[in-house]
């Protein structure tokens, strides 16, 4: 976690967010990361296989990859049980479980407005 809080001061003083909600949205960027924070904020800790039945199309390199960088970012923790097979489970942080006010409230902003964006479609076609 102090490794990343020095990444993120490096990259704010080098300028590389103008601003906080640069910081919030490079955090959550990325096709899997929102809706897989959304559902470890939901069900609570799950396995990689969980997750992965979540999203269908997903492939396993492209969720591995979101995995790692939401664990490198300190919004889920990887953890590891002792036990033959190995068993892996994915959970909230407390800086992850931060964020649900706001993924919850971009769930329902989405879930009000769909309807606003299927009509304007079916209207333009």
């Amino acid at each position: 976690m102090e490794d990343l809080r020095k990444d993120v001061l490096k990259k704010v003083k080098n300028g590389t967010f103008n601003c906080e909600k640069e910081l919030t949205l490079s955090l959550i960027n990325g096709k899997w990361k929102i809706t897989t924070i959304y559902h470890l904020g939901h069900n609570g800790a799950m396995r990689f296989n969980e997750i992965k039945r979540l999203f269908p199309t997903i492939t396993h390199k492209v969720l591995t990859s979101q995995l790692r960088e939401l664990e490198e970012d300190g919004l889920i923790h990887r953890e590891v049980f002792p036990e033959v097979p190995p068993r892996v489970e994915y959970s909230l942080t407390e800086l992850g479980e931060s964020l649900m006010p706001i993924i919850q409230s971009m769930y329902l902003w989405g879930q009000e407005n769909m309807k606003y964006f299927t009509k304007d479609t079916a209207n333009h076609q």
